[in-house]
């Protein structure tokens, strides 16, 4: 994890102010044999809704991250999830909170996807194909970029 946060939408004020607390959350980044990664839009109603991330969420009270994720991917997705392999840590200060984003890569699941919150999937290579990016989603692209020795944008800017 870099020593400081990344800041999405800088020009907007935090709430909370400066002493806010961090919300811990889970990521899953589940990779596909062929390289393929899923990625999945933020349903309608949440913070930054229609971007696209990868899937996750805040851990509860006493989970670790690959409970929390384990739990997770079920609810929002409806698959149950092999091994998680922890991979990177990064702080990521939203307008809206301050967010410890916990990726793991996850090669292994059982079920079908199913969009249980109203958001949509792809599986994408890189450059991604759909916009916008989430935020804390575009340094995930550049160590995906960095592993597999691709060169260039690995997304458009809306």
């Amino acid at each position: 994890m870099s020593g400081q946060p990344l800041v999405a939408d800088a020009d907007r004020p935090r709430e909370g102010g400066p002493e806010r607390a961090i919300v811990e959350v889970a990521v899953g980044v589940l990779v596909q044999s062929d390289g393929h990664f899923l990625v999945t839009s933020r349903p309608e109603g949440k913070v930054y809704a229609g971007y696209w991330e990868f899937p996750g969420g805040k851990l509860e009270q006493g989970e670790t991250v690959e409970q929390a994720l384990r739990r997770e991917l079920q609810e929002e997705l409806g698959i149950t999830i092999g091994a998680a392999q922890a991979w990177k840590v990064e702080l990521v200060d939203y307008p809206h909170a301050l967010v410890r984003l916990h990726f793991c890569k996850v090669f292994d699941w059982v079920g079908t996807l199913e969009m249980r919150e109203g958001q949509t999937h792809a599986w994408q290579l890189l450059p991604l194909q759909v916009t916008p990016v989430l935020p804390g989603t575009v340094p995930v692209l550049a160590w995906l970029a960095q592993e597999r020795d691709f060169q260039g944008a690995t997304h458009s800017v809306a």
